[in-house]
């Protein structure tokens, strides 16, 4: 065996039922944040006047706190000893959340209801993450991982859909298209209490405060090289809604700017479960590089023109590198933690990446207001190149570890 290839996973080790039901749960909730997200820059900008700056530091503040919340609920659910209370909540929280946005009658609202929906995010998020590799079988994690993205994925491109649908047929009316974002949002707050088991954990275990300093030091060097390339990750892919708005400064009209979301999420869907299935079986270092070099490609692409070739292109390279790359960043942190710091190191790895996502939202909207689109996209194209050395530099702290046995 190659030094930094993990054993292929034996035949016959199938999915468990119950992470098919956490994939069609992100499925429906994405359904219903996309239908708000993929009209929201252009609602902002067009219907209540904000800047490019604006719209970077909403999403940027608005992800960040997404993530960060993350850090404090996978740290409550080790302590606990139970997930899916806690997934529950944030995701009614993000049902709660989304008939806010039709009420917003200024950008100070929007980003309330933006931090709302996120604080729920985060709730669910690393519970959730954790949850998912309590219930996979080692040697199947990573197809567990990406299956779960893939479906994710699937209701991040249905709700473009939607909406452009419904945009078109009642005449741009904004309002109306938030309003039905509440409906898929429920039925996947029914689907997850309903359909998803936890499993049992020992009765008898006493509660561990899981952020004392001698169990964190239980997290080792190869999980802090993980949550330090992620971050990097996350500085070089700003938010997508500055995909959207080089697509709408292209000619793209209102009612068809989801269709940038669209073509993103097709892709990052069909390839999201491959590259999670490869990564049990390859090295991570591999794919992790050659997402960064897939990144580049879009940032580089999308800073040549606005034409719609070029812009199609570039969105399908950055859906893309998310299918290349997210899944696998999940498998590796649930992979170096122990099993009982799981949901804290899901946390703290998207505390750091919540704070390198505020940056870079923000840094992209003062590169577009400052020195237009094309900058913005070269900057991004900088950092990848940045990620790509923090790669070279940790010989063998990217390697799986020994997770599975043939």
């Amino acid at each position: 065996m190659m030094p930094g290839r993990p054993p292929a996973a034996p035949a016959g080790v199938r999915i468990p039922p119950a992470i098919w039901a956490l994939g069609f749960v992100s499925l429906l909730m994405d359904v219903s944040s996309e239908l708000i997200h993929s009209l929201l820059p252009v609602f902002l900008v067009t219907a209540l006047g904000a800047s490019a700056l604006a719209v970077g530091l909403i999403e940027g503040m608005a992800e960040a706190t997404a993530l960060i919340v993350k850090v404090f609920s996978g740290a409550l659910s080790d302590y606990w000893g139970r997930r899916k209370p806690l997934a529950v909540l944030g995701y009614g929280l993000g049902a709660l959340s989304k008939p806010l946005f039709a009420l917003a009658t200024s950008s100070g609202l929007v980003l309330a209801a933006r931090l709302i929906d996120r604080v729920g995010k985060g709730i669910r998020g690393a519970p959730r993450d954790a949850l998912v590799a309590d219930i996979a079988p080692p040697d199947v994690r990573g197809a567990a991982f990406g299956l779960r993205q893939s479906l994710d994925t699937v209701g991040a491109f249905v709700g473009p859909l939607l909406a452009m649908g419904l945009m078109l047929a009642w005449a741009n009316d904004f309002r109306a298209v938030f309003w039905v974002a509440a409906i898929p949002g429920v039925l996947a707050v029914l689907l997850l209490v309903v359909g998803v088991r936890e499993p049992e954990r020992d009765g008898n275990r006493a509660p561990v405060n899981p952020i004392r300093r001698e169990q964190m030091r239980r997290l080792s060097g190869t999980y802090w090289w993980v949550v330090g390339v992620g971050a990097v990750f996350t500085l070089a892919r700003f938010s997508e809604a500055f995909l959207i708005l080089r697509a709408e400064q292209g000619g793209l009209p209102i009612a068809l700017t989801p269709l940038v979301l669209v073509a993103m999420n097709v892709v990052y869907a069909l390839t999201a479960y491959p590259f999670g299935w490869l990564s049990d079986r390859i090295s991570h270092r591999s794919l992790l590089s050659l997402g960064l070099a897939v990144l580049i490609a879009a940032d580089l692409v999308l800073a040549s023109s606005n034409h719609w070739t070029w812009v199609w292109a570039g969105v399908a390279l950055w859906g893309l590198h998310l299918g290349i790359t997210q899944g696998l960043l999940a498998t590796m942190v649930a992979d170096t933690a122990p099993d009982d710091l799981r949901g804290t190191a899901f946390g703290f790895f998207n505390l750091v990446a919540g704070i390198a996502m505020l940056l870079a939202s923000v840094l992209a909207g003062l590169l577009w207001d400052a020195f237009g689109a094309a900058f913005t996209f070269f900057a991004g194209a900088g950092f990848c190149v940045l990620a790509l050395v923090a790669i070279v530099l940790a010989p063998g702290a990217l390697a799986p570890g020994p997770r599975r046995t043939d």
